[in-house]
């Protein structure tokens, strides 16, 4: 079955309900009206000649739509990102997949203060576009059965491409992952919790990262639940307050989206919520205890990729251990090896987390060479690095690139990261990065949100439990550590704001 198929079978399923409670328009949107929405949709997207379309609208029901309505017509949706470069995004992803139309809002690109380029399609003109023939046609096929609305819409394998999206580039230029309908319904059919459609989703992440696609949209839409679509997940107090007045009951959200709820949220605000589930960065312990000791909400960690759509392990009731990433979900094999041999460890050896199964992407668009060196007999090579303990649990140790060799030894900047935060005030955030020494090869350096600490005693602490190589060599201030849409730390960034403070260090010395 495709995901779309899967959608006419909710929506017919539950034609009454509620399925958006769209914060953009103000409008609460049943599952008929989605699918009737969805009909004349794809009747508008049908004219374009390309297989790819992107899709470039902030989470609400309109992204929603239109990811449907691009299925149903038989296309490809390749969401691009709005946040972050949005006129440069949507540049790059025509000239990746080889495409021109770009779905998006005249709202959205006044917001951002971007210009339109070729290629781009708004909403609010295709909504004028809607006759009144239209809105019958669709009407009268929205009565059919589930059956014969299938047959009028696109029908195809369950591994076709269901949806392009790129990774972070938070380490180098993003790649344009291909993940079929096999890929999330495999992940939509193994989460480890007890989801059902009298749940209530808070949907904030953005549909351009895997996380918000799967979790926040493909997730409740399957199973007829319901959505409180919000398009920012930065409006801290906002969320807390919707959390509140529609009940929630099922959440996703990065650390660092979790960190700003903690600081904005009232007592009260997550009582309704069952399960809430951190992903896509490392969960602080700070940030886990908080939520425990304040609001009495346990956190589920879990782990993933865009490559793998995105859930490999996750934390559940039950099965849990604070500060791992969970065991994995059914279906899905782990395993970690040697970095150098490729040789299989045995529980509890450090090596590269490789993962097996369904959920693994089908490769990256354009680029057969990349693909080849991630995916082999049918094992995706996350890049991570971490272990499986006896129990079967994953602890996830960081990316294989955000280890360093100093001195010839292999250094975990995660590691560095988590010892740091144990004696910085709960406020402070810290990221430890590299840059390049010509006589060691690197010296290791943090950055931290505050400076209102005593850099001196911290270094002296971290020694007791870190080698000397291992020690940060300077602690940098700044004040807003750039981040990722997605809600991680953009590590390209901060290196490069270090290496330039560290330069105007050594300038200054030179002077004096």
């Amino acid at each position: 079955m495709q995901l779309h198929h899967k959608f006419i079978e909710t929506a017919k399923t539950y034609g009454k309900k509620v399925a958006v409670y769209d914060q953009a328009t103000g409008k609460d949107i049943v599952y008929e009206r989605m699918l009737l929405a969805s009909l004349i949709l794809m009747k508008k997207f049908s004219k374009y000649k390309s297989q790819y379309i992107g899709v470039m609208v902030p989470t609400s029901a309109g992204c929603m739509l239109s990811i449907i309505g691009v299925l149903m017509a038989g296309k490809i949706p390749v969401m691009i990102n709005y946040a972050t470069g949005a006129r440069e995004n949507s540049v790059y992803a025509q000239e990746r997949c080889s495409f021109k139309t770009i779905i998006t809002s005249k709202k959205l690109l006044e917001k951002i203060n971007v210009k339109p380029i070729d290629g781009m399609v708004f909403l609010e003109d295709i909504m004028t576009t809607i006759t009144i023939t239209d809105k019958l046609r669709a009407l009268l096929k929205s009565k059919f059965s589930v059956k014969l609305i299938q047959k009028a819409v696109h029908k195809g394998s369950e591994d076709e491409t269901c949806v392009i999206l790129f990774t972070s580039g938070s380490e180098k230029d993003p790649k344009a992952v291909q993940l079929t309908h096999k890929n999330i319904f495999h992940n939509i059919n193994n989460i480890p919790f007890d989801i059902g459609p009298d749940d209530i989703f808070l949907a904030n992440l953005p549909l351009f990262h895997v996380f918000g696609i799967t979790v926040d949209f493909w997730l409740p839409i399957t199973l007829g639940c319901s959505m409180v679509a919000y398009p920012n997940p930065l409006d801290y107090q906002i969320i807390c307050s919707l959390i509140r007045e529609y009940k929630v009951t099922i959440m996703a959200a990065t650390p660092a989206f979790y960190y700003g709820y903690y600081k904005k949220a009232k007592p009260g605000d997550f009582d309704s919520i069952r399960f809430p589930v951190a992903g896509a960065d490392k969960l602080t312990s700070h940030i886990y205890e908080g939520f425990k000791k304040l609001y009495n909400m346990e956190i589920y960690e879990g782990y993933g990729t865009t490559e793998t759509s995105p859930v490999i392990s996750c934390n559940r009731p039950g099965a849990t251990k604070p500060g791992s990433v969970g065991k994995p979900l059914n279906g899905v094999e782990v395993k970690i090896v040697d970095i150098d041999t490729d040789e299989e460890l045995p529980p509890n050896r450090e090596g590269k987390i490789l993962v097996k199964g369904d959920l693994v992407m089908k490769g990256y668009l354009g680029d057969i060479e990349e693909t080849s060196l991630r995916i082999h007999k049918g094992w995706y090579d996350t890049g991570d690095m971490g272990l499986i303990d006896d129990d079967g649990f994953i602890w996830h140790r960081g990316r294989l690139k955000r280890f360093v060799k100093v001195g010839g030894e292999m250094i975990s900047l995660v590691k560095i990261e988590s010892i740091m935060e144990k004696f910085l005030p709960a406020e402070a955030i810290c990221c430890v990065v590299d840059v390049p020494n010509p006589t060691k090869g690197a010296d290791i350096v943090a950055a931290l949100t505050t400076g209102e600490v005593d850099r001196k005693h911290i270094l002296k602490q971290m020694a007791k439990e870190l080698p000397a190589i291992a020690i940060p060599k300077e602690i940098h201030v700044i004040e807003d550590i750039p981040m990722m849409s997605s809600g991680k730390v953009n590590f390209r960034e901060v290196e490069k704001i270090c290496r330039d403070l560290q330069d105007n260090n050594k300038k200054k010395k030179i002077k004096k």
